[in-house]
């Protein structure tokens, strides 16, 4: 089967949609195959071997200058390639990470109306590859941000278009009140243009179906799954514990409340010496909102027993969560599914999560950890409290969740998953196309 992935990029920062997408497509090679990933805004960041080969698409500095002017959505090709250039994306994947959804409604907008939006060149661009030198089976959507996309392709290539589900409503919820009223009605507007859209948990399915009205036929539950190589857990319970965080430093994911929870567990001392460990992607905006939270670390005299450590490769990544006693990324919104949860327990390392969003999925899923109230450190400390109280009962927590990954949640099981949605998505397309001649 050909399969053309598109991915919009960072640039700058590691992100869990690029690493996801990027796993799925070296293993859809690696079964033999023809899949591709073609970057969008911006070049993505990975942690490991690259899929990509083709050329980028809608770039970040292209998509902005033709919202903001007219004269940009009639530049000659030559002009875009100059926009388009490593050094200008560069320059702009700086600005990524502090890019902000109340300042992006009207793009959203446009590119949601697709062939009606002002990025109307870049859409014919893609489009026109895609029926060219990347004509392909089907053309799979990283997430429904990018459904304006689907009705123009489908024009031009005949190809089934699949689109993953991946946590877009809390971006679309923090949009300005009436581009956020707009936005999801486009959405619902626009979800027969897709053939399948894929989740990665029952939870994010149900979210979406209802909120953008998608038909229920097409909603698909595919877990998302990691590339295994290289993990191994710790051989014994560690001393002395240390509790840990893997995930982009900022506020939605819940930092500060397991920072919270932190001061109250060293407060109430009944886990003697815990440390506490932080690491994953940090942009410049996220260096203030971390630098604050050091500060009140050392103000409580905690400052040697904490440790920062931003943007870690993939080899650093599996270490420093085979170094945790705990893991716990306690996400103040709607996480759809939570790839940090697969990846610590690949690493035998247990977790602690609010119970809300995908997370009791996931731990029933794995038996790999306990839940305690959202957006509540004294919940989240009473629960780690109770974890760690008996190493080895949590010890076997951990080894308990890892078995269960690496028989659920591995990358070649999710190609499997995300094939058959493909392969059905396809199969449909061929037989509409032929009922229609």
């Amino acid at each position: 089967m050909r399969i053309i992935q598109l991915t919009p990029g960072t640039g700058s920062f590691h992100c869990g949609t690029c690493l996801r997408d990027n796993a799925l497509v070296v293993e859809l090679r690696r079964q033999g195959h023809d899949a591709l990933m073609a970057p969008l805004y911006l070049p993505p960041t990975l942690d490991e071997a690259s899929a990509e080969g083709a050329p980028l698409f809608y770039g970040g500095v292209n998509v902005y200058l033709q919202q903001k002017s007219a004269l940009f959505r009639k530049t000659p090709r030559w002009v875009d390639r100059v926009l388009d250039s490593p050094a200008m994306l560069a320059a702009a994947a700086g600005r990524a990470g502090s890019t902000q959804a109340r300042d992006l409604g009207d793009l959203t907008l446009s590119t949601l109306r697709g062939e009606q939006g002002r990025q109307v060149k870049e859409l014919n661009r893609l489009a026109d590859w895609l029926a060219a030198d990347g004509r392909a089976d089907v053309i799979c959507l990283s997430n429904i941000l990018l459904i304006g996309l689907a009705r123009r392709i489908k024009e031009r290539t005949g190809a089934a278009v699949v689109c993953t589900l991946q946590g877009e409503d809390s971006f679309l919820d923090s949009l300005p009140g009436p581009d956020r009223q707009a936005a999801w009605e486009t959405l619902a507007e626009r979800a027969l243009d897709v053939d399948a859209y894929i989740a990665p948990s029952r939870y994010y399915a149900d979210v979406m179906q209802t909120r953008a009205k998608l038909p229920a036929a097409r909603v698909h539950v595919v877990y998302n799954g990691i590339l295994l190589d290289g993990y191994e857990p710790a051989p014994a319970p560690l001393a002395p514990p240390v509790l840990g965080y893997f995930a982009r430093m900022c506020p939605p994911k819940g930092l500060a409340t397991l920072v919270d929870a932190y001061l109250l567990l060293r407060q109430h001392n009944r886990i003697p010496n815990l440390k506490l460990r932080v690491a994953g992607s940090q942009t410049a905006e996220d260096a203030v909102f971390v630098g604050g939270l050091q500060g009140r670390l050392s103000a409580a005299g905690l400052a040697g027993d904490v440790e920062f450590i931003p943007n870690v490769t993939r080899e650093e990544k599996i270490a420093f969560l085979r170094s945790l006693s705990a893991l716990s990324v306690p996400t103040t919104y709607g996480e759809a599914f939570g790839l940090y949860v697969i990846e610590a327990l690949a690493a035998g390392t247990p977790v602690v999560q609010p119970r809300h969003a995908a997370f009791p999925e996931l731990i029933e899923a794995t038996g790999g950890g306990m839940l305690c109230e959202p957006n509540d450190p004294s919940s989240l400390a009473e629960t780690v409290e109770k974890l760690l109280s008996d190493p080895e009962q949590a010890y076997a927590m951990g080894q308990a969740g890892r078995q269960a990954v690496y028989s659920r949640f591995s990358v070649e099981q999710m190609a499997h998953g995300v094939l058959r949605v493909l392969a059905q998505a396809v199969s449909r397309t061929v037989s509409g196309a032929a009922a229609s001649r």
